[in-house]
């Protein structure tokens, strides 16, 4: 089968593109012949060596796909051959990844597609939609009828957590740095779309929320404790899912006093029944519309190295045009 994988961490150019065996499912895994796949940046910080993780050898790339069971091992309870799925939570903590024709998954973190919602959909949705899930509603505990402040609304996790607020009844407002952005997030349902190059963040939340958010999701490298402290409700919580080298001073005082929280989490660290939980509202959402992707570029697996280069680029240097995420295709691969 054609796969990308990696025999050592490095620069994007380490990705590979070649034929490897195909794996047979062994007891409580299903087989999953591979329709798309999405890049997320962790996909990037594990093949550079920035995040350790095992690395096999030909070890294959990728966290989400999204396909059709091509066979299914023994002892599996919930999938039979022919079932649409996707899936998430590959290529981290040693597991293969999905960047191939055919992957092995066990059925604990695999998911049934409902038939109206695409494979791009499903695979463009899977890891963003599970972090915007937990952080929304397992961390933050959102209720319907508050008001969340996502920065970086148009992003793979962002632009999900725009539109999950949003169709759990929350009024959401949202930050972009470019008119097209800004359109986007109208686009995905923000109530308030920030374009924080021409305005101020502070005075434009506080004159659509004078009270202040009751959620704030953090999605800079550098979080901004002053800004979001200024800016949360009192018992407000804000969620943080990116800076992982960042030391930001933290104003104490007014944390407390306001009586906030501070969320900090990983997805791959949630348990089956926590994923499984989130999986079956990002089902009912992705199949009602709701839940749209916010897909920027799509790419034959054959340009696996390049769809990595991009990511980067946008992820660390905040250079080109990606405003969303990545999808490769497997179904015209040669």
């Amino acid at each position: 089968m054609k796969a990308a994988y990696i025999e050592k961490t490095g620069p994007s150019d380490v990705i590979q593109i070649g034929e490897i065996p195909a794996e047979s499912p062994s007891s409580g895994k299903v087989r999953i012949r591979v329709h798309a796949v999405s890049v997320n940046p962790i996909d990037t910080y594990i093949r550079s060596g920035a995040v350790a993780s095992e690395i096999n050898d030909r070890y294959i790339i990728g966290c989400d796909a999204a396909g059709i069971i091509e066979s299914v091992g023994e002892d599996t309870q919930n999938f039979k051959i022919g079932d649409r799925v996707w899936c998430t939570n590959q290529g981290l903590q040693g597991r293969q990844g999905t960047f191939a024709e055919l992957i092995c998954v066990d059925e604990d973190w695999c998911y049934h597609l409902p038939d109206e919602v695409s494979f791009e959909t499903a695979a463009s949705c899977a890891l963003v939609g599970m972090t915007a899930h937990l952080g929304l509603f397992r961390e933050a505990r959102l209720q319907a009828g508050e008001i969340v402040l996502c920065i970086g609304g148009t992003g793979g996790v962002g632009s999900m957590v725009v539109q999950m607020a949003k169709a759990y009844g929350a009024t959401v407002l949202a930050t972009a740095g470019s008119p097209e952005k800004h359109r986007r997030l109208l686009e995905l349902g923000a109530d308030v779309a920030i374009a924080y190059n021409q305005t101020a963040i502070e005075d434009s939340v506080l004159q659509a929320a004078p009270k202040g958010v009751n959620v704030f999701w953090e999605t800079r490298r550098e979080p901004n404790f002053d800004q979001a402290i200024e800016l949360l409700a009192p018992r407000g919580r804000m969620v943080l899912m990116a800076g992982r080298d960042a030391k930001p001073v933290f104003p104490v005082g007014p944390f407390y006093v306001k009586e906030c929280s501070l969320h900090g989490f990983v997805m791959f660290k949630a348990t089956v029944l926590e994923m499984k939980t989130a999986a079956e509202e990002i089902n009912r959402w992705m199949a009602n519309g709701k839940l749209q992707p916010n897909i920027s570029l799509q790419l034959p697996l054959s340009q696996a190295a390049e769809a990595h280069r991009q990511q980067e680029a946008a992820t660390l240097r905040n250079e080109g045009n990606l405003s969303g995420k990545i999808v490769l295709t497997l179904t015209n691969e040669n």
